[in-house]
């Protein structure tokens, strides 16, 4: 089978383009002939998907739209599988190739700015259904930019995308969250699927068990309980309500509290200033800025730490990190928001705390429970390890090589089994 897989770049941006890469290495080992549709070959400080033996690449910024597609119709692909481009009219294009699925990674098609979140006057998730009345709102309720312009700009190419979803065969979601949210605006249950995945990152067996044995050991009352923070510094993400929640857990626990914050943007400097106030009025909480992580250090700090705290206030569409900390039997204490519900389940492997309003006190409550006895936080590791496993890439592959087969109208080889992704 011919797969063409769309995407806005072709390189390893976010997200979205490590998962692209994944499943071209799955598809091109199946069998499969894989190719890659950009847009734009960009950022050039990013790594280049990988792309087996010679697999063809069209960008449109080095061949034009008519050129790419050209070479995208040339190809005779069977089937596209597209994750999101810039220009409707590329998408457009792309349509009228082949039969195509689209997976969602995000709002695409249902929000001007992406976010589905108003900001003012709190940060609370948006459940408003897409249309001319998010224009009215997208200013008061600081929806995202503060440029009218923009915002127009960006409506009509949300518009645009929902009218172009609705010529796609499927679409994918990882999340019951992602999938109540396109059957709001009108798509047929049976063509919008959910199909969580997880990328095969887990230790072996052996640092498993040392986690967990660390963990059950009893803990000094002294000895400071370990927090992570992966992620973006973006006001959406909650670091704020994070930080104003240390003291109350410190108090809490009557331990210290030693939080480490890997990642870096716009609100960096904001939170550190905040950081150093509260620090300086508890010292039990030590806060350290790390900065932008390589994998390797996530996984060194996964391992290094007893509690991975997602505070996001925007409905992350699935959340993926507390999975792949998960895998290294890492509880999670985060916000009911989003896709977050599918995979993290109260007194299983971690704790969450009412999303609307979120509070820091509310967090403060999730992250204690987690913590609160040796016994408990070495049952959550052993519950994040086992829901982490329930959420694997082989049966994705599965779930998904069906679902090319019912649109493209062909009988598809492969051997992963015809399991159902959870």
């Amino acid at each position: 089978m011919r797969i063409a897989v769309a995407n806005f770049s072709s390189r390893r941006v976010g997200g979205a383009e490590s998962y692209i890469e994944e499943v071209i290495a799955e598809f091109a080992n199946s069998g499969h002939d894989v190719g890659l549709f950009v847009e734009f070959d960009a950022p050039a400080n990013r790594p280049p998907i990988r792309l087996p033996g010679e697999s063809p690449l069209w960008c449109v910024a080095n061949q034009g739209m008519t050129g790419a597609t050209a070479g995208l119709r040339e190809w005779h692909p069977d089937l596209i599988f597209a994750h999101g481009l810039v220009s409707p009219e590329n998408e457009a294009a792309t349509l009228s190739v082949a039969p195509s699925v689209f997976f969602a990674h995000g709002y695409y098609g249902t929000c001007i700015s992406g976010a589905k979140t108003n900001s003012y006057p709190k940060i609370v998730p948006c459940t408003r259904t897409f249309g001319p009345k998010c224009l009215l709102h997208f200013y008061p309720r600081r929806c995202g930019g503060l440029s009218p312009v923009t915002a127009l700009i960006e409506y009509r190419r949300q518009s645009d995308r929902l009218k172009l979803l609705r010529r796609y065969r499927a679409i994918l979601t990882d999340s019951t969250h992602m999938r109540d949210e396109y059957l709001r605006h009108g798509f047929d249950p049976n063509t919008v699927i959910r199909s969580s995945y997880l990328r095969d990152t887990s230790p072996g067996p052996a640092s498993i068990e040392t986690a967990i044995e660390l963990a059950a050991a009893p803990n000094p009352s002294a000895a400071p309980a370990r927090l992570l923070f992966l992620g973006r510094m973006d006001a959406l993400k909650g670091g704020l309500i994070l930080l104003d929640a240390l003291p109350m857990v410190a108090a809490a626990l009557d331990r210290p509290i030693e939080l480490t914050f890997g990642g870096d943007g716009p609100c960096r400097d904001s939170w550190t200033r905040r950081a150093q106030a509260i620090s300086a009025k508890d010292t039990r909480v030590k806060i350290v800025f790390e900065g932008w992580l390589g994998q390797e250090r996530i996984e060194e700090f996964q391992a290094s730490s007893d509690l991975l705290v997602m505070p996001s206030l925007w409905p992350e569409p699935f959340g993926r990190v507390g999975l792949e900390s998960g895998i290294r039997g890492l509880p999670v204490a985060a916000f009911a928001v989003g896709g977050i519900p599918d995979w993290l389940h109260d007194g299983v492997n971690g704790y969450m705390a009412v999303g609307d309003p979120a509070t820091p006190i509310g967090l403060a409550d999730a992250i204690v429970k987690c913590l609160r006895t040796p016994a408990e936080h070495a049952r959550l590791r052993r519950g994040a390890i086992a829901m982490a496993s329930r959420f694997n890439l082989h049966n994705h592959m599965a779930q998904l090589y069906d679902l090319f087969d019912q649109v493209a109208g062909r009988s598809v080889a492969h051997e992963a089994p015809a399991t159902q992704s959870h």
